[in-house]
């Protein structure tokens, strides 16, 4: 085997390195998770003083909207530790066994269905959200608002459909089914 020329070797090396050009993105949504952390607790200390005035519908509304921020965080996770192993480097902590079961094995097919799968979540979350306040007040109901927002939806569901498709087609071409 020749061997490789000085500069393409260095060219090689300078690309690898490159990748930890994301590592400053991963610290920004370490940052954003605290963000997300802060409106939890935020909403968390606004509402639970009024739990014991608040009406069945209100109180699902307000644990809808914890569910929702909840997911998000999960979503900034996901991205966070599946992408920084993926594309940077391994994180090789002392976890005492607390490490998540999935770390270290969620792929780049697997964290785009985590993805998709959390954001038809947080879409059908919101979605509920707005059929939820249909006839609370005496504003009449949106309906072009509404159907953008089951389109928008059904988007999501039909992404995440063709995504899951495309993923099987490949594994089983790989597999020598197709």
């Amino acid at each position: 085997m020749a061997q490789k020329p000085a500069i393409e070797s260095k060219f090689e090396q300078g690309l690898f390195a490159a990748r930890w050009l994301m590592a400053p993105m991963y610290l920004g949504l370490v940052v954003s998770l605290g963000m997300l952390t802060i409106v939890f607790c935020r909403e968390l200390i606004y509402y639970a003083p009024q739990v014991l005035s608040m009406s069945s519908d209100k109180a699902i509304l307000v644990i809808l909207t914890l569910i929702d921020l909840t997911l998000a965080a999960n979503l900034l996770l996901i991205v966070l530790f599946s992408g920084y192993e993926n594309f940077v480097s391994k994180l090789d902590i002392d976890d005492g066994g607390d490490r998540p079961s999935w770390m270290g094995t969620v792929d780049f097919s697997g964290l785009k269905m985590k993805l998709i799968a959390s954001i038809v979540a947080i879409s059908a979350i919101h979605l509920l959200k707005q059929f939820m306040e249909i006839g609370k007040s005496d504003a009449p109901v949106n309906r072009d608002a509404l159907f953008w927002l089951v389109v928008i939806h059904m988007t999501f569901v039909g992404s995440g459909v063709l995504m899951a498709a495309m993923d099987w087609l490949t594994a089983n071409a790989k597999k020598g089914k197709y």
